[in-house]
């Protein structure tokens, strides 16, 4: 398949996909931690992405896509509850460590449907809502990370699919990378699929570029990549106390860091995007070989993104448009390759999937379609959320956002449109104080409209003011 296809223009009928028994099959692909702009299909050409570049090219791409947010220092977690669910960051259970039985996951309904669903590589839920969703799978990975003193991505500890959704034996340690685990055993499922039966949803959620990023294949190393220069708002260290500072993501490379160390830490990332661009290159040259290209919608996002040095942060529990925008592209046979500046959440492709499969959707999913063929998006503005202490608003070309970390609130005001890299706060400046405060009624309106438990027009924001801990986030929702 890949950019042969893809870029050919040269597509099926979308006609197709009103015949129940042609419905099109789903490969859904989703990586870890991969900033928006650190391929080249946004604009970098420091980083060898062809395969995913040929994707964005050729599908309907959202150049303005962003992650609601998260309660807890695993943004992965409720990202990816939030995708398999279509419910936003305050409408999903546990900060997604677990997806009630009322809230029906993508896979579930598709199976429900008519639809062979397999599922490979990372669930950060608990493991019977994996079988909910799934009726088949292979190398599982159970969790958020694979650990640096477990030998990272080279030995990932998996799972086979187990029917019984228990569990019960201990996982096996791989012998390949990670990346190539996942697209082994996805390349296995697309074989097996065959002329007949059902049409298939397959979800492959690699964690990869997720650290650890010092080991990498033979196939990919820091020198296959041309980084050469520091991100444009690098900085050695944050300039205040985001309340997230001492984080697990901050502390991988103690801040103050210099412009040496973060130079060969993205150089060391950018081996992991050109790894896993690779193992993707394998899925879409399958479904050619197999022929289901021409009736195969292809999704491919990212779970969050990673600041890497920018703003003198490295992880993602922050709410800079490096960590909370996200890479995500559409490709549906038939329809012409777009560009959609327009604002929406990571979690409107699964209403968006359920409309272009000809499936009704469940009760259960509040978050809005995307416009494939052309058009703008439902949403005029975004509401972004951190724990219990950081907030933000997305709205006309301008971003708001507040802290309130240790009793202390500090106020950012970005011009999106003219600093994309977010290095001039216009909120000092007093020119736009009463846009500042017209960005704050809206932000706080819009969170109390999304049921926030945080209120930012109170001294607190909620209860007595710390910042939620994990057990408080995990009762949130029931």
């Amino acid at each position: 398949m890949g950019s042969k296809v893809l870029l050919s223009g040269v597509f099926a009928s979308l006609s197709m996909f009103s015949n129940a028994v042609e419905r099109p099959n789903v490969l859904f692909i989703l990586v870890d931690d991969m900033q928006r702009t650190s391929i080249g299909g946004f604009g970098n050409g420091d980083v060898d992405t062809p395969n995913i570049d040929s994707l964005i090219r050729g599908g309907v791409t959202f150049r303005n896509a962003h992650v609601n947010g998260s309660l807890s220092g695993a943004v992965s977690m409720p990202s990816r509850a939030m995708i398999m669910t279509g419910r936003g960051i305050f409408r999903i259970q546990a900060d997604g460590q677990s997806i009630p039985e009322s809230h029906t996951t993508l896979g579930e309904h598709l199976r429900e449907s008519g639809y062979d669903t397999f599922g490979t590589g990372k669930w950060h839920s608990d493991k019977r809502a994996f079988n909910r969703t799934f009726a088949d799978g292979d190398n599982i990975f159970f969790g958020g990370m694979h650990r640096y003193e477990l030998n990272g991505h080279v030995s990932p500890r998996l799972n086979h699919y187990d029917a019984t959704g228990e569990y019960k034996e201990r996982a096996f340690i791989a012998d390949k990378f990670s990346s190539e685990m996942y697209a082994d055993a996805a390349v296995d499922f697309i074989k097996s699929v065959g002329d007949g039966g059902k049409p298939f949803f397959a979800y492959v959620a690699f964690t990869s570029p997720h650290d650890p990023h010092d080991k990498l294949p033979e196939y990919s190393s820091p020198t296959s990549t041309a980084i050469v220069t520091l991100p444009v708002n690098y900085a050695s260290q944050h300039a205040f106390d985001n309340g997230e500072l001492g984080v697990r993501d901050e502390t991988v490379v103690p801040a103050p860091r210099t412009k040496e160390t973060v130079l060969e830490q993205n150089q060391w990332y950018g081996g992991m995007i050109n790894e896993v661009g690779q193992q993707i290159e394998r899925l879409l040259d399958e479904l050619t070989a197999q022929g289901l290209d021409d009736n195969t919608v292809v999704v491919f996002a990212s779970d969050n993104g990673l600041s890497m040095g920018c703003h003198g942060l490295m992880g993602k529990q922050n709410l800079y448009e490096h960590s909370i925008s996200v890479p995500m592209s559409i490709y549906v046979p038939g329809n012409k390759p777009q560009q959609n500046d327009g604002l929406c959440y990571l979690s409107d492709i699964t209403p968006t999937l359920y409309k272009v499969l000809g499936v009704d959707k469940p009760e259960s999913v509040t978050t809005k379609v995307l416009p494939l063929n052309g058009g703008d998006t439902q949403r005029d503005a975004l509401v972004l959320g951190y724990s219990s202490i950081q907030r933000a608003l997305v709205w006309n070309d301008f971003k708001y956002i507040i802290y309130r970390v240790k009793g202390k609130k500090t106020t950012q005001l970005f011009n999106l449109k003219n600093d994309p890299f977010e290095m001039t706060n216009l909120a000092e400046n007093p020119k736009y104080k009463n846009m500042t405060d017209k960005y704050h009624g809206k932000l706080a309106s819009m969170m109390k409209d999304n049921g926030d438990f945080c209120d930012i027009n109170t001294e607190f924001w909620w209860k007595d003011g710390h910042e939620i801990t994990w057990h408080e986030s995990m009762d949130l929702v029931k």
